[in-house]
This record gives structure tokens, C-alpha cells and sequence, in this order.
């Protein structure tokens, strides 16, 4: 647990959001599919029953239909005429067969009509029987009255027909003598077709008719026919079926079944259809199918959904963190543009604020830092008297010549050039080419000091010389190229001072070929080039005049200025810096 409260907002929000969708989708699902499989079983039983309904209407009207016929015969005068006599080819015998023929032609069903006499010793049939089990199935063949019996086996010229038969009792006319039965047998496997293909929604099943007795008399299973209900499925009894229609569940496993039945009110049939539970669960696994899809589906489109609208809620305050994580004080806060009209998009408006205030309190900072030193220069510029110092130059010059000493009166008259370039009325630009004079002035005065040390070389483009920049740049650079790059130098030293002008600005470059540096030394030097001049550093270093000229460069230019060293031991100091390209010597500039 801690380990997840630990974890990304995102990933807490993910999780928690997911588990708060998924689970009950998935509880919904599983109550869907119970629910539907239930509805299923529930319309199957009642699909099969009206099913069942619609054959016990045939077989009622069969049996009625067959019934109404043995009512017919047993009234008719023919009839009563040849089982009264004992002439067995009695002149009513042909009449009765026609009719009889007649009759059984029109009703497919019947198998056969046949007359027992008392009074004959041979029954007349309609077809010719050669051997009947129907003795077997009855045991008084003094019936009076009607019934219905087993199923039993013809033999005829058609073959073997398993049948059963409507009896009916007949009596005489005149004196109410009985005088034998007329039976009328159906043909079960014509009366199998009319129970029909059976289809209990779900797909093929069993449907067999069952007599009073229990007995299997019809059906679509022949391997069942004549046999005892109770035998064939041991746990279960006709006399349980107790209800007009109904169902119930027998068996276990894979032989597992859905028994319908209906009772047929006045034969004490019943018509019993089987639905093997396999069945249900083919069924079952199409809405399983089904509701595992549309749940699957319902999953993915939802978690694609939260994981978009988290990562479109937590993706700003991300990058806020990522922001604020690798913000540099020394530079500015960088912006992050998100315009959204929720919390957050207000949060990062809030961002974007405080950081261009700090923006500003920088600037303001800076111009404050940089007033502070114009004033403190302008406060040493004030205590010198530059018309006395001039005057008192200018008189020494002129002794000099009048002396004949014209080296002293060079190197006077540099030093009143030099001291008027560094006063310069308090300004603090001057022009490209002012710049330069006053490097020159700064060598001539030490090349007088020291004779034939150093030469000093110019490359500077023409067309900058007019262009204005920072005063004080340049000469910085050829003193820490005299004092540290020829000192401890025997050899002849070079300085070649360049200027032109690139895309980005104006470059000035500063290459002597003295002692140079380590890279140890570089790299250190480098360090204190960025600390500023408040900040104590032994004078031996020798950073001093570079670290000012770097600190002058990012107060009026920027960072984009600062100095760029270049040292190999033994082949001499590269140092360079671009100053941006401007007409007029009060532009401003962006420190950014």
C-alpha cells in the first residue's frame, strides 16, 4: 500500500479509477449473462410447452376423430347385421369392408379397423393381417365399453407396424346383447410425424407420448417405444406429473435434462418433451460470446478513455513539476503554454505569471546593480580632476620634447590619450575604432616599459569601426595576455587582436602564443569567471581582470556574451566573446 501511494498521481489515478469502473463492469456482466441465460431456459420452457400444447390439440382431435368413427361403426346396420349372424360370408361382409377400406383410406393414421364377433371365428379385417400381438395386450375379450391399449406389433402384407388400438365394446340393437368389439389401430410411426420435428428453441430435443399405463406408445427415440417411463429414467414417476403442464430438472452432469410435459385431458395421455442441458449451454455460450464482447469492449473504450482523460489532466502539472524541478535561479522561468478553461489550465496561468514577476524582479534587479556601479565609477571619476591631470600630462610632454626625449614624450602622450579614453566624460560606449586607439595606447606605454617583448597585431573589419560597443573590452584582455602569457615566456610574444562582424554579432578575439594553460587550469579558471567580483578570490589567480570584463559583458549584454577561453599548454590563450550589433550606443538589450 505504501508502496502504491508512493507511485506517480498519475498511476494513482489510473489504478483507482480503473478498479472503480472495471469491477462493476465485470459484476454487470456476470449479472447480464445470469440473467440472460436464465431468461433463455425460462423461454425455452415455455416455448416447448406451447409446443407441447399445439400437438395435444392433433392428437386430441385424432383421438376424438378416431373415437367418433368407432361410435359410427358401432351403429350402423351392416354392422350390427354380420357380427348378430354366424355366417361368416354373410351378404353384409363386402359392404362393411368397402365402408371400413373407405374409411381408413381417408385417415391416414389408422392402420387398420378390424371387427371381433362373438359369433365368428375369424375377425374381419381391413388389410390382411398375418399375426397380431394385440392378445398380449389384452385380457378380456369380453370389453364392454371403450378403452385404449399398449402398443403393440402387426404383422400385414406392409410388414411390421408397431400400433395401438381404440376398443370399443358393441351391443346389440334389439336386446342390448354384447356382441364382440370393434377395434381401430393407429399406426404409430404415422403418428410420430404429426408430434412433430421437435425444437425447443435451443435446438433438437426428445418428445415422446406416454399412455395411462406410463408406457412409451410414440415418440422420435424407436429404442424407447413400449417401454416404462419409470425404467427409463429411474428417479422419476409419471404420477409426479401432477399439474395440466409444468417442467423439471433430472439427471446431473451431461445427461442432464429439462422435461416438459402436458397432460391430455380425457385420455390420460402424456406428452413429455426432453431438452438436454448441452443444448441450453450452447446457447448459454453464444451470450457468454456476446457478453463477454460487449463487456470486453465496453473495458477497453473505458480504460482508454481514463487513461486519456488522466494523462490529459496530470500531462501539464508534469511538466510544471519537470519545470520547477530543473529550474535554473540564474535563469529565467521558462513559459509553458496550455490554454485549457478547468484547474489546471488556471494553475499553469498562474505558472506563467509568477514567472514573468520574477522575470520583471530580475530586470529590475539588474538595471538596480548596474546603476549601483555606473554610480560607483562615476563616484571615482568625480574625485579626479581630469582638466589638472590633463594640463599637468600635456606640460610634462612638451618638456620632454624640448629635452629631446622623445620616448618620454610618447609615452606621456599615450598615457593622456589612454587616462582621456577611460575617463570619457563619464560615458561608458564608444565606437569600435576608440576602442582600439586605446588598446594601441595601452601598448605603446608597454612596449617603452618593455623593449622588443611583444608585438602586437590588428585584424579588424573596416566596416565595423563606426559601430559602437562597451569601453574597457579589449585592453583587459592584452594586459592578461602580457603579464600571464609572456612573464614566464623567453621567446618573442604575438598578440593578434581581431574584430568582425558574424550573424550573431561582432566577435573580438584576443590570441597570444604564450606559456598557455592546463586544462586543470582552464577548467578552474572557467568556474571564476562565472563568480561575481564580490565574492573573494586570491589575486595570484590571475581571473581578476577577465572575471571583470565577464561581469561587464553579462550586465550590458547578456549571457550570450560571456567569455569563451581557449588555452593549450605551451601554444598559448584564445579568449573571445560577440557583442551584439547595435546603431546607437543607448539601445537596450535583453539579458534574458
Amino acid at each position: 500500500m505504501r508502496r502504491f501511494l508512493s507511485t506517480s498521481l498519475q498511476g494513482k489515478l489510473s489504478v483507482m479509477m480503473l478498479i472503480s469502473t472495471i469491477i462493476p463492469l465485470c459484476f454487470l456482466g456476470a449479472f447480464s449473462y445470469m440473467t440472460s441465460a436464465r431468461v433463455n431456459e425460462e423461454k425455452t420452457k415455455q416455448t416447448g410447452i406451447d409446443s407441447l400444447r399445439r400437438i395435444q390439440a392433433t392428437l386430441q382431435f385424432i383421438a376424438q376423430d378416431v373415437e367418433g368413427l368407432s361410435v359410427f361403426l358401432t351403429g350402423d346396420k351392416d354392422v350390427q347385421q354380420y357380427m348378430s349372424g354366424f355366417d361368416f360370408d354373410s351378404p353384409e361382409r363386402m359392404r362393411i369392408l368397402a365402408m371400413t377400406m373407405n374409411l381408413m383410406q381417408s385417415k391416414e393414421y389408422i392402420s387398420n379397423i378390424t371387427i371381433y364377433s362373438k359369433n365368428k371365428t375369424m375377425p374381419l379385417h381391413t388389410q390382411s393381417i398375418y399375426y397380431s400381438n394385440l392378445s398380449k395386450v389384452i385380457e378380456d375379450w369380453d370389453l364392454n365399453g371403450k378403452r385404449w391399449t399398449p402398443l403393440y406389433m402387426n404383422q400385414s402384407i406392409h410388414g411390421s407396424e408397431n400400433v395401438f388400438s381404440f376398443l370399443r365394446g358393441v351391443k346389440s340393437g334389439d336386446n342390448y346383447e354384447p356382441l364382440g368389439f370393434i377395434s381401430i389401430s393407429i399406426n404409430e410411426s404415422v403418428l410420430s410425424r404429426y408430434l412433430g420435428s421437435p425444437n425447443f428453441g435451443v435446438g433438437q430435443g426428445d418428445i415422446i407420448l406416454l399412455n395411462r399405463q406410463g408406457d412409451v406408445i410414440s415418440g422420435n427415440r424407436k429404442e424407447w417405444l413400449a417401454q416404462q417411463w419409470e425404467t427409463l429414467f429411474p428417479q422419476s414417476r409419471v404420477s409426479d406429473m401432477t399439474l395440466s403442464d409444468g417442467s423439471f430438472n433430472y439427471g446431473e452432469g451431461h445427461d442432464k435434462k429439462t422435461v416438459l410435459y402436458n397432460r391430455i385431458p380425457g385420455l390420460g395421455w402424456t406428452l413429455v418433451g426432453l431438452v438436454p442441458y448441452e443444448l441450453y449451454s450452447k446457447e448459454n455460450r453464444y451470450i457468454w460470446l456476446l457478453t463477454g464482447t460487449a463487456v470486453s469492449l465496453a473495458a477497453v473504450l473505458t480504460s482508454g478513455l481514463i487513461l486519456f482523460l488522466v494523462r490529459h489532466v496530470t500531462k501539464p502539472l508534469k511538466i510544471l513539476r519537470r519545470l520547477l524541478v530543473r529550474f535554473d535561479p540564474n535563469e529565467p522561468m521558462p513559459l509553458y503554454q496550455f490554454e485549457s478553461p478547468d484547474e489546471v489550465g488556471q494553475l499553469v496561468g498562474s505558472y506563467n505569471k509568477l514567472g514573468e514577476h520574477i522575470k520583471r524582479l530580475k530586470e529590475q534587479l539588474i538595471q538596480l546593480e548596474t546603476r549601483k556601479k555606473e554610480a560607483d565609477i562615476r563616484a571615482l571619476q568625480s574625485q579626479i580632476n581630469p582638466h589638472f591631470l590633463y594640463n599637468t600630462l600635456s606640460s610634462i610632454h612638451w618638456i620632454a620634447l624640448m629635452s629631446k626625449e622623445h620616448k618620454i614624450a610618447d609615452m606621456v602622450g599615450a598615457l593622456s590619450d589612454f587616462l582621456r579614453f577611460s575617463l570619457n566624460k563619464g560615458r561608458d560606449y564608444c565606437t569600435v575604432r576608440q576602442e582600439i586607439d586605446h588598446v594601441k595606447n595601452y601598448a605603446l606605454i608597454q612596449s617603452i616599459r618593455y623593449p622588443n617583448k611583444f608585438d602586437l597585431n590588428f585584424h579588424i573589419d573596416p566596416k565595423i569601426g563606426s559601430l559602437p560597443m562597451l569601453k574597457l573590452l579589449l585592453q583587459p584582455l592584452v594586459e592578461n595576455a602580457m603579464i600571464h602569457g609572456f612573464k614566464k615566456n623567453r621567446r618573442h610574444g604575438i598578440i593578434i587582436i581581431s574584430a568582425v562582424q558574424e550573424p550573431r554579432g561582432i566577435r573580438f578575439t584576443a590570441h597570444d602564443n604564450g606559456v598557455g594553460m592546463s586544462r586543470e587550469r582552464l577548467a578552474k579558471l572557467s568556474q571564476e569567471l562565472l563568480k561575481p567580483l564580490a565574492e573573494d578570490i586570491p589575486d595570484h589567480s590571475g581571473s581578476y581582470g577577465l572575471r571583470n570584463v565577464n561581469e561587464r559583458l553579462l550586465l550590458h549584454y547578456g549571457v550570450a556574451a560571456q567569455l569563451s577561453l581557449e588555452s593549450q599548454e605551451g601554444h598559448g590563450t584564445r579568449v573571445s566573446f560577440i557583442i551584439p550589433v547595435k546603431e546607437h550606443d543607448y539601445e537596450n538589450y535583453d539579458r534574458g
